[in-house]
């Protein structure tokens, strides 16, 4: 493969949504089809969404140039379950659909995948010392695999820069496994989706009000969903490419969930919060980790999402230092260690959404009486 290749997918899709962004912005403008902030919304003004359009387009074009690259014609049966995600997508951020609706568009989408014989997992390689897989637990798994990520992920596009900061993480490293194992496919198919990301990340992360986007449902279910079948096909690789991985292959899964730890342990948890007060677990709250650090901490989305990103980053780093050299049993017991002073260090504190929404009433009633005196103040002053 020639060098410069990886860098056409990943420019091509840079300059792609970077320049297609400030023409959605001025569509979802002149329609009105902005995003109006409500009670737990981080934002307080009307701010275009569908972002993720953008980032549809440039992933069929990267498919359409890397067909020929994948062994058992993926491209194929990645453009109808991307397609079906869109289309979903796009519904929601202009009508807003029931949970259900979303599962049973993302089931359908999965489906294409999983009939795929490149995501088939035959085997956990020694991983609890499972070995060989039925083909029908494969299906159950791998269906449970990516409905999960492409939740978990969903349900992190809470604030600025969040959700496309740990989308270029995971990437990165997925670009980095892909690469070593010469799986050139999921190479582009990554930078692709990586080059998507850093452009629009431009544009989320804006202070200027007209240069502001949300990526919306349309653009966390399609990341969500690429993010599910890297993941996937990492767990598919046949026993020798991991040779060239620098790990232990029994540590597959665990290195797995250790780069997609972010949206796994924040969906973990306020799954938990919400069935522990009986409601449906995909009801709306601000009990996400980054909610807490934005209102129990007074830091900016900015900041909020450069913690989470730089946490999963190092978090990886020392999973596969450990797994370089540790088996499954102490892998286990950091991830489990790591989760459970994670737990607790959120739990302790009261998340409820009761409480939440009452201090957040008094920070915008001081808000309120700060932006008076300003005026008063101004007022005497002329």
């Amino acid at each position: 493969m020639a060098y410069y290749i990886p860098i056409l997918f990943f420019a091509g899709a840079y300059v792609l949504t970077y320049f297609t962004i400030p023409k959605i912005i001025r569509l979802v403008e002149y329609k009105n089809l902005m995003d109006d902030p409500v009670s737990r919304s981080s934002h307080k003004k009307k701010t275009p969404t569908l972002g993720g359009a953008s980032f549809f387009y440039a992933l069929i074009l990267a498919l359409f140039f890397s067909r020929s690259w994948g062994e058992f014609n993926e491209s194929i049966y990645l453009v109808p379950g991307l397609t079906i995600l869109f289309i979903i997508g796009l519904k929601d951020d202009l009508l807003v659909l029931s949970p259900y609706t979303k599962l049973i568009a993302q089931f359908l989408a999965i489906s294409f995948i999983i009939s795929n014989p490149s995501f088939t997992i035959h085997s956990l390689n020694g991983f609890m010392e499972i070995e060989a897989i039925p083909t029908y637990v494969n299906y159950l798994i791998s269906g449970f695999i990516m409905l999960t990520i492409i939740n978990a992920y969903n349900l992190i596009d809470g604030i600025d820069g969040l959700a496309a900061m740990v989308g270029i993480v995971i990437l990165i490293i997925y670009s980095a496994i892909f690469y070593m194992t010469h799986e050139y496919f999921y190479l582009f198919l990554s930078l692709t989706m990586n080059g998507c990301l850093i452009a629009f990340l431009r544009y989320n992360l804006s202070i200027a009000t007209d240069e502001k986007i949300f990526m919306g449902d349309t653009g966390s279910l399609i990341v969500g969903f690429i993010i599910s079948i890297l993941t996937l096909k990492f767990l598919a690789l046949s026993p020798e490419k991991y040779d060239s991985l620098p790990f232990l292959i029994e540590n597959v899964p665990l290195i797995a969930i250790s780069i997609l730890i972010v949206p796994l342990f924040d969906t973990a948890r306020v799954f938990t919060i919400r069935l522990a007060d009986k409601r449906s677990p995909f009801s709306p709250d601000r009990n996400h980790t980054h909610h807490i650090l934005i209102d129990y901490f007074n830091i900016s989305h900015r900041k909020a999402s450069y913690i989470i990103g730089a946490f999963n980053l190092v978090f990886v780093y020392l999973i596969i230092l450990l797994g370089s050299a540790s088996y499954n049993l102490w892998l286990v017991a950091t991830l489990v260690t790591t989760v459970v002073i994670l737990g607790y260090l959120f739990f302790r504190i009261d998340y409820s959404f009761t409480n939440l929404k009452r201090k957040l009433k008094i920070k915008r009633k001081v808000d309120e009486v700060k932006e008076k005196g300003k005026k008063l103040f101004h007022k005497d002053k002329n």
